[in-house]
């Protein structure tokens, strides 16, 4: 499977907390997933063997708000 790079925007994110939660959430599916969470921006970006949907919904099921 190819690796993708994905960026996300996203909202509610605030701490440190978030951080690792978004995190945990998407290498739950993709364990070999680099992930970077820019809170000031509220960016998220996955390289990842994932589609953008699958992070997105990881993301969401976490209790974060992915804009389009």
């Amino acid at each position: 499977m190819s690796t993708q790079q994905h960026e996300l925007q996203v909202k509610g994110m605030s701490c440190q907390h978030c951080v690792k939660g978004v995190t945990r959430a998407i290498q739950e599916q993709d364990p070999q997933a680099e992930v970077q969470v820019d809170l000031a921006s509220g960016r998220v970006q996955a390289r990842t063997t994932l589609p953008r949907e699958a992070v997105a919904q990881a993301i969401t099921d976490e209790g974060y708000e992915v804009q389009a």
